[in-house]
């Protein structure tokens, strides 16, 4: 896929091309490699999300423009928001990466979403960067819902549950990947009484709870 229709798709050519060829380059295929965008990229990220919660939602308080802002800036939504931009189709990765399924990996894929717009920030500043982003993320922007965005999914989930008398979920750590300084923690979420199973990752354990938490949480309308 060309790089020429993801700048068309996000809406921003860049003058340094070989920004964005790093972007979405990963460390197991060449130097340089995207983790320096991706560094750049999540502060800019952080900043225009919380700025345009700031603006939509004039009376909520910090605690609650941090919930929301939760919502949007974590690994499985921006996974999605990658996976929407097809970047797995346009990552360059290491055989070993590639063949492992790496293009589909929700942590491989939210760090390459990062380091694209740590990409468009240096390639042509802050305000360019920021219109990049909220053209990304306006559907999930103009989607929030300040009520029903209070808590947090873990505490969503148990209070559904014990709400019908039913047993609290179990969470266990099924994987943890990668180096010291930067791990990717994999865990269940099992609702034994309802027979859902559900997975979450996260640089945590506690982010990676709160996204299998998420994730089955989602899954009760179909059981």
């Amino acid at each position: 896929m060309a790089a020429a229709d993801l700048s068309e798709e996000i809406g921003h050519v860049f003058t340094d091309a070989a920004l964005l060829r790093q972007a979405l380059t990963h460390r197991s295929h060449s130097q340089p490699h995207n983790e320096r965008l991706e560094f750049v990229g999540d502060a800019v990220l952080n900043c225009v999300i919380a700025a345009e919660l700031f603006r939509r939602f004039p009376a909520l308080p910090e605690g609650d423009l941090s919930r929301l802002r939760a919502g949007i800036v974590n690994q499985v939504s921006l996974a999605t928001h990658a996976e929407s931009l097809a970047l797995g189709g346009r990552l360059k990765l290491g055989e070993g990466e590639a063949r492992s399924g790496g293009a589909a990996r929700p942590s491989i894929l939210a760090d390459a979403l990062e380091a694209v717009i740590g990409a468009v920030f240096v390639d042509a500043g802050f305000d360019r960067a920021q219109a990049v982003t909220v053209k990304i993320f306006e559907a999930a922007l103009a989607a929030l819902d300040p009520v029903g965005s209070e808590k947090d999914p873990k505490t969503r989930l148990q209070e559904h549950l014990q709400a019908r008398r039913l047993a609290l979920p179990v969470y266990r750590v099924t994987a943890v990947r990668g180096e010291a300084h930067k791990q990717e923690f994999e865990v269940e979420c099992v609702v034994e009484a309802l027979g859902i199973r559900a997975a979450g990752t996260g640089a945590n354990r506690r982010g990676a709870e709160q996204m299998a938490a998420r994730a089955a949480f989602e899954r009760l309308g179909a059981v």
